[in-house]
């Protein structure tokens, strides 16, 4: 039987692939040969990246993959797990001056792939540029990998034993649409914020990046429909390993919180609002919620380990196809990549948005927040409202790009042997 701090390996669907990625736009164009070595060589320090999914035991495990990670000159995307990925799980590729590193959701989070990208443009700005950085806080390698990024994060806690939390909530079901299911054309747009201006704003309001912008994303559907009765349901990302104490485990325990905006609620109080919010995430991520949640996820694992592949494939394909959330919001807690800074210019984490209408993946670097602003259909009218919204409360932005959401896709899990 599968650990329970494995991957789920068959909730990746060719409907529903659930890959995520990671973009550097650096100062330079890339130079394609020195990231294929890079790539190539970091394989020593994360082996738990290149790996295939291998069908056994009624399940899919992620095993060694000695065939080497593709490194693509082209913005156009392809599928994991199959012969143009070399059936690996994650690829890479660039264009101009723009670097991606994606990877099946299901192997790991924002936080377990920020180290292993930074680590990635260690290497290759070494090379591109013949400078000696300081390697104190990256993962190069030769160093030892620890236990605590590879193993169980749970290893010290008795789960089993973990009791239901004081405070739980009902997700709304009849919540606020924002595509109405008729349109599948997911688009990206590429926002700039200035780090310092929207700090202050935190400060002042009580606030913190995910609940500040997640208070404006409410009211600029507010104003895009002023007349709709339907609840605004939200979810802010966080993760429960972090929350239990371990921030290095490379594995996927990303989880959500949610926020609810009813329609009588009054979100011109800024202040207010975000107090409001922070509260409603406060509430959910206390340890006991993560431990609580640890137990339900065990449990879960031996209860589909009785049910065959093919069932729980089709089960969780079509729980994964279900929106449930108008929007989300993601931000991984990193401002620096240290000596690296000066070569980069933008960083952007990207996710597929198949629950949700609209997600916002927040980086930080060089002094500023980069938001991918991710919707699931074409239309800019509600992307104009929220840009609206953030001048009418005097945050300055910039639109750096717009374009389709290229992700890699997944091909279907099946036996090659």
């Amino acid at each position: 039987m599968k650990e329970f701090f494995e991957p789920m390996l068959f909730l990746s669907t060719p409907d529903h692939p659930n890959t995520m990625g990671a973009i550097a736009v650096l100062k330079e164009a890339v130079d394609g040969e020195i990231l294929r070595d890079v790539v190539e060589d970091l394989r020593l320090r994360f082996p738990y990246f290149y790996v295939q999914a291998v069908v056994r035991e009624n399940d899919i495990f992620p095993e060694p993959n000695a065939l080497p990670m593709t490194v693509r000159n082209t913005w156009v995307p392809i599928k994991l797990n199959s012969e143009k990925s070399n059936y690996h799980l994650a690829a890479w590729k660039y264009e101009g001056n723009r670097m991606a590193f994606e990877i099946s959701h299901y192997l790991t989070d924002g936080a377990g792939v920020l180290p292993y990208v930074k680590s990635a443009l260690y290497l290759y700005l070494s090379r591109k540029t013949g400078q000696t950085f300081d390697p104190s806080g990256f993962r190069l390698p030769g160093d030892i990998i620890p236990e605590s990024e590879t193993g169980n994060p749970f290893s010290d806690l008795n789960i089993d034993a973990a009791e239901e939390p004081l405070y739980t909530r009902e997700t709304v079901k009849d919540f606020y649409r924002l595509n109405k299911g008729t349109e599948h054309d997911a688009r990206t747009f590429c926002i700039k914020l200035s780090e310092a201006q929207l700090m202050q704003y935190c400060r002042d309001l009580d606030g913190s990046p995910n609940a500040f912008l997640a208070v404006i994303l409410a009211r600029a559907i507010r104003h895009y429909d002023p007349a709709s009765e339907k609840t605004i349901s939200a979810t802010v990302a966080i993760d429960h390993k972090a929350i239990l104490g371990n921030h290095d485990n490379y594995r996927l325990f990303a989880n959500v919180v949610e926020l609810d905006f009813p329609r009588g609620r009054n979100l011109d109080d800024l202040m207010k609002s975000c107090t409001g919010a922070r509260g409603q995430m406060l509430l959910q991520t206390q340890p006991e919620n993560s431990l609580w949640a640890m137990k339900q996820r065990k449990a879960l694992y031996a209860k589909l380990d009785q049910v065959p592949l093919d069932v729980k494939t089709r089960m969780m394909a079509q729980a994964a196809g279900a929106t449930r959330w108008t929007f989300s919001i993601s931000y991984v807690n990193n401002r620096t990549f240290g000596p690296l800074d000066p070569y980069i210019e933008e960083l952007y984490l990207l996710a597929h948005p198949d629950v949700i209408d609209v997600g916002c993946e927040i980086t930080c670097i060089n002094h500023n927040f980069f938001v991918a602003f991710i919707q699931s259909f074409s239309s800019e009218e509600f992307l104009n409202v929220f840009l609206d919204e953030l001048k009418s409360v005097g945050l300055n932005y910039e639109v750096i790009r717009k374009e389709p959401l290229r992700l890699c896709g997944m091909e279907a899990y099946m036996s090659r042997a």
